[in-house]
């Protein structure tokens, strides 16, 4: 019978930390901000259809919000916690151990990936802009990049570049 507890204990750890793995989100890679082509023109000879001229009135913070960890830490901290559970107690109480420190640890492990920096807050910024042809538009970005008040920009398919 112990080793059916025990193979039992594994199969447990196995899929308590395939259901946290799969739990895990991904952040997404961050958007440019600018067009990528690194060379501005001052006028250029043909601009894309679709491309529109503005002024930056405005460049706000927002509000930071709480970025996701990437559930490393409570993946690792689930094999530890299973492990070290595993070493307590006999029979069924070690399975029960088992589980409890499986889960225990991937609570533990996700906190301390969230305090090292894997978790956290990150700032996002709003760049308002007036456009030529009227009207004006606010983009959320990552990163205004060196975009300041009053500089002149030109906005191709949601980029925004300057002119």
């Amino acid at each position: 019978m112990p080793s059916f507890l025990r193979c039992t204990t594994g199969a447990v750890s196995v899929i308590a930390c395939a259901v946290l793995t799969a739990c895990a989100t991904q952040q997404p890679a961050p958007q440019p901000v600018y067009a990528s082509s690194g060379a501005y023109q001052s006028r250029p000879a043909a601009a894309p259809r679709g491309t529109e001229y503005a002024h930056v009135t405005r460049i706000d913070v927002l509000q930071s919000h709480q970025r996701q960890t990437s559930g490393a830490g409570a993946v690792a901290g689930a094999v530890i916690g299973g492990v070290l559970g595993n070493q307590i107690g006999h029979g069924g109480g070690r399975a029960v151990a088992t589980a409890a420190g499986v889960v225990g640890g991937a609570v533990v492990g996700n906190a301390i990936e969230e305090r090292s920096g894997g978790g956290g807050y990150a700032r996002s910024y709003r760049i308002t802009l007036r456009m030529d042809r009227g009207g004006s538009r606010s983009y959320d970005v990552p990163s205004p990049g060196d975009l300041r008040t009053g500089d002149r920009v030109r906005v191709y398919q949601g980029q925004i570049s300057r002119y």
